[in-house]
């Protein structure tokens, strides 16, 4: 007789099934609550720059490209126009103070100041002659002075023995009127004549300092009739190298005309143009520095133009200590102006990340160096070669630092190699 065999209920078969179905359930439960959901996208690292974060000085400095003048420059401009008659020296000469560049001529204004000159001089001697009246006057009224005070003294010894005679009763009244009123009217004429001589000494006097002070003035115009003609001539203001436009004989100039100029060849200076945005930060003294030839100069603002032309403002900045050798007028360096002292900080190299981010974010590389991870960050000044970091970043961290243009809103990148 057949016996029923019991049928299995957990065959191996069936346990590897439910297994297999625990094991994709359980996978897509951990997927759902503990998998990595963020949005990867996968890049090649060689593509990209890591640049580690540092801790350590930081100077910010504002990049300026300046222009090398010479220490001095005086202009040549013309007082009075003319026509150019000759060319003394020409442009790239080395001058001494006072030596001729140019001669102008004029025929209207040396006729001009030939009729000012004569003008001057009749005057003088109308002056000279009115002085020499008054003298001859004051002469003829002493003289005059004189020659009574010679007649009072005649008049005097015999006035007194006749007035004594007749006191004696031995002239007549007649007789000693006669010698009286002549004497008496001598002494009247003497304090009337006196009078007048102290007036007019007075009055001389003064007039004479008027005078003297007229004849100055005209002798000083003649002075400066004669320097209108000197004017004419274009001379060297101070020692140093020439630079004129292209001149011709006979070229017509007039004034306030810009002829040329004259530059200081002992020294250089470099005028920069700064963006108005950073006016209130420039001040005198402020240091800058720029490479040349091989080696580091340092330039010191020495004056500030605070006029803003199309947005910029200009300064002038001297060398600190020693001088280029063989820099020349025109050339054209690349200045690191500092704006104020250095501080310690932590520092993130500048690179492109900044154009897509705003210094908002940066993706930061994990411990593992396979993913880099987008972390918020908060970034203060900037130099050209590094970012201050304020918030977000520590020493030594890693982070790519190049374009993100290509990385949309991933939130994680895979770095592949």
């Amino acid at each position: 007789m057949d016996r029923k065999i019991k049928k299995k209920k957990w065959t191996v078969k069936r346990i590897a099934t439910i297994s297999f179905v625990v094991v994709v359930v359980s996978g897509i439960m951990y997927s759902f609550i503990f998998a990595d959901r963020r949005s990867k996208l996968n890049v090649d690292k060689e593509k990209i720059t890591i640049s580690t974060v540092k801790y350590g000085s930081f100077q910010e400095f504002i990049p300026q490209t300046g222009t090398v003048l010479p220490i001095e420059t005086r202009y040549l401009d013309i007082i009075q126009g003319g026509t150019i008659r000759k060319i003394v020296r020409e442009s790239g000469a080395i001058v001494a103070e006072g030596d001729t560049i140019l001669l102008l001529a004029n025929d209207a204004l040396e006729r001009e100041v030939m009729t000012r000159e004569t003008q001057l001089y009749e005057q003088i001697n109308i002056a000279r002659q009115t002085q020499l009246q008054q003298e001859n006057n004051s002469l003829r009224l002493e003289s005059e002075l004189a020659a009574i005070d010679n007649q009072i003294a005649l008049l005097k010894p015999q006035y007194e023995r006749f007035k004594k005679l007749y006191e004696q009763g031995m002239v007549s009244k007649r007789e000693f009127e006669e010698v009286e009123k002549p004497y008496f009217y001598n002494l009247k004429i003497r304090d009337l004549q006196y009078s007048s001589f102290k007036r007019d000494s007075i009055d001389r006097a003064y007039r004479r300092v008027q005078q003297d002070m007229i004849t100055d003035r005209m002798a000083k115009s003649l002075e400066a009739v004669g320097d209108i003609l000197d004017n004419l001539v274009i001379r060297a203001p101070i020692d140093g190298q020439l630079g004129t436009p292209d001149l011709e004989l006979g070229q017509n100039v007039v004034p306030g005309e810009r002829v040329g100029q004259v530059d200081v060849l002992d020294n250089f200076k470099v005028r920069v143009r700064i963006d108005e945005l950073y006016l209130p930060r420039i001040e005198k003294g402020l240091l800058g520095k720029f490479d040349y030839t091989g080696k580091t100069y340092t330039l010191k603002i020495t004056k500030i133009f605070p006029n803003i032309t199309e947005g910029r403002f200009e300064v002038d900045m001297e060398f600190v200590g020693e001088t280029p050798q063989g820099i020349k007028r025109g050339y054209s360096p690349r200045i690191k102006i500092e704006l104020g002292s250095p501080l310690e900080a932590t520092l993130l190299p500048v690179g492109g990340f900044y154009s897509s981010t705003g210094g908002n974010w940066v993706y930061v590389i994990d411990e593992s160096g396979s993913k880099a991870v987008r972390k918020n960050i908060r970034i203060g000044r900037k130099n050209t070669d590094y970012f201050e970091v304020l918030e977000g970043l520590g020493e030594g961290e890693r982070v790519i630092t190049s374009s993100y243009d290509n990385f949309g809103d991933n939130e994680v990148l895979v770095l592949k190699e």
